[in-house]
């Protein structure tokens, strides 16, 4: 009689029979293949029905469990295969993070907030209910402030959140803190914490010159962006010699990423390695270092660029009135090659306009007043410009002033907001020029003001830009503006959907305390003659949605706040 060490027939095995017993007369069965696990479960997904299974089955068997006969050998199969081995090296235990915990309210918030990162839905109508996914960024924020760490059940769904949205890294990673850093180290989805963007990128503080040299030689691409730009942060001339040490041997993509480092903490000691970096191989290397060296108004680049510009440009000493001339340059020659000037114009520009622009946006601005008789910039760009030079120069200069950060020259080139007139000419047909970019510059409160007398002459329509790149939240005239000109869209019948970048720019940079007189606009008014259809309801569902948004971030504001110490009267610091 046969035995057999498996139930499966195509497993079967036999066994020769005991001493003496008779030997069967039919062949013994030839052990087969096991069939492929991939193939077992095709055919439990689709069924013994629609497919037969790639086993044998046994008479009075049925297919299905023939099947589940063959899975289970295979499964046991790969467990036994398994070989014991040695366990793996314990990873490091986490760093400490010192900082305070978050109040309990605030811990919840987070919470609710992650939970929802991945949004309401796509519908163009989204009801009265704050969107809980664009008030994480400004949670965390406020949570920065005040110094709070993450709790550590959470740091996985906020790298989560952090790796979905770039914008949400440099403070999801400040509150995740150095924890964030050993958990990227365990999981590659999270290696974009190792990049050093936010609180986390810190140069090493106890590994000394050492430790920063071999972080520096063996450390991943990002790991070594992060090291670069901490050094420049401390250490300006530290970040610089060690690029120094290993600049010949990088690859050009490399050189350039560590080349654009060196904003940080930009300084005349920069100066000669910049202008080693011109005479670079790399095209894209050597425009960095020209852009660099330009925005250094002392460096000898500016000074050959300034003396170039003034060749081109000055005043018509012919002309009875004073009136600005220019002359574009001829040629490219190898001098402004090797500065950085870009040969080969763009589609649908002239090459001399080409080069001229290049030139005047790289040379300092200083220097236009003695070209100008000791104008200054507001008297300088009221001058007329001869033979329609006007846009080309002043789109230059205004890429002069967004580089050098000169907010004289940028408040002379934006004029007057008021003014229909003045504001026309700011940005003629055909200009380039970025009023954005421009308004970078100023400080933040004036910045608030130009964009809010901006609105009230000219409406919303050009202004959505702007308010992106005004402080968080908005100054109160600029909020009042944005409100008063969302009124009279509505008043108007105005097409409604057209405002919805604006409404939701305002849920977010509003300050809350506008909640409580913004309820009187939450009313459904009549609808004008000729209004889009539904807007009445739209604009008041909108309302709701923006009061409704504003007091529930007073309330997350509220939330963060630390619980009063012992003794204190519960009115806060005077």
């Amino acid at each position: 009689m046969t035995t057999t060490t498996s139930p499966d027939p195509a497993e079967a095995t036999v066994v020769g029979p005991p001493a003496g017993s008779a030997r069967p007369s039919a062949p013994a069965p030839t052990a087969t293949a096991p069939a492929p696990w991939p193939d077992l479960v095709s055919a439990a997904l689709l069924g013994t029905e629609r497919r037969r299974p790639p086993v044998a089955v046994r008479a009075g068997q049925g297919a299905a469990a023939a099947l589940l006969d063959a899975a289970a050998v295979s499964t046991v199969r790969r467990r036994a295969a398994l070989r014991p081995a040695p366990a793996g090296e314990r990873p490091a235990p986490a760093p400490a993070d010192p900082r305070p915990p978050l109040p309990p309210a605030a811990r919840r918030r987070l919470s609710l907030l992650l939970a929802d990162r991945g949004g309401a839905g796509g519908g163009s109508r989204r009801g009265t209910a704050p969107d809980l996914t664009e008030l994480l960024p400004q949670w965390l924020a406020a949570a920065e402030g005040y110094g709070y760490r993450a709790p550590d059940a959470l740091l996985p769904a906020l790298l989560d959140a952090a790796r979905a949205r770039t914008d949400l890294r440099p403070a999801a990673l400040a509150l995740a803190g150095p924890r964030a850093l050993w958990l990227a180290r365990l999981n590659d989805a999270w290696r974009f914490a190792l990049r050093g963007i936010g609180g986390p990128a810190a140069p090493p503080g106890d590994d000394g010159a050492e430790g920063v040299r071999r972080r520096w030689e063996e450390g991943l691409f990002a790991e070594r962006v992060a090291l670069l730009t901490a050094l420049r942060r401390r250490d300006p001339r530290e970040g610089l010699d060690l690029l120094r040490t290993t600049w010949a041997t990088e690859r050009a993509e490399d050189r350039l990423m560590f080349l654009d480092s060196l904003r940080e903490g930009l300084s005349a000691p920069d100066e000669p390695f910049l202008e080693e970096a011109l005479s670079d191989r790399s095209r894209n290397v050597r425009a960095t270092a020209a852009e660099l060296l330009s925005a250094l108004p002392g460096s000898a680049l500016a000074a050959r660029m300034a003396r170039r510009a003034r060749t081109c440009v000055g005043l018509d000493r012919t002309a009875g009135a004073a009136v600005i001339a220019v002359e574009a340059p001829h040629e490219c020659d190898a001098g402004m090659l090797r500065d950085g000037v870009a040969p080969t114009p763009p589609s649908g520009r002239g090459e001399r306009a080409w080069w001229l622009g290049q030139l005047v946006e790289a040379a300092p601005l200083e220097g236009w007043r003695a070209r100008f008789e000791g104008r200054d910039p507001v008297a300088i760009v009221a001058l007329p410009v001869a033979d329609d030079w006007r846009t080309e120069l002043h789109d230059a200069w205004c890429r002069a002033a967004v580089r050098q950060r000169d907010a004289e020259w940028a408040r002379a080139l934006l004029g007057a907001p008021a003014a229909p007139a003045q504001a026309a000419e700011v940005a003629p047909t055909g200009s380039s020029r970025d009023l954005t970019k421009l308004l970078t510059v100023l400080p933040a409160e004036e910045r608030a003001r130009w964009v809010a007398e901006f609105i009230a002459t000219h409406g919303l329509s050009d202004a959505f830009r702007m308010l992106g790149v005004c402080a968080v939240p908005w100054a109160e005239p600029l909020g009042r503006a944005v409100v008063d000109a969302l009124d009279i869209a509505r008043d108007a019948g105005s097409y409604p959907w057209s405002f919805s970048g604006v409404m939701g720019l305002a849920e977010r940079c509003l300050d809350p305390a506008a909640a409580d007189r913004l309820d009187m606009l939450t009313a459904v008014t009549d609808e004008p003659e000729g209004a889009s259809p539904g807007s009445g309801g739209y604009w008041s569902e909108a309302f709701l949605r923006l009061v409704g948004t504003l007091r529930l971030r007073a309330t997350m504001r509220t939330e963060l706040a630390p619980p009063p110490s012992p003794g204190d009267d519960g009115r806060g610091a005077p």
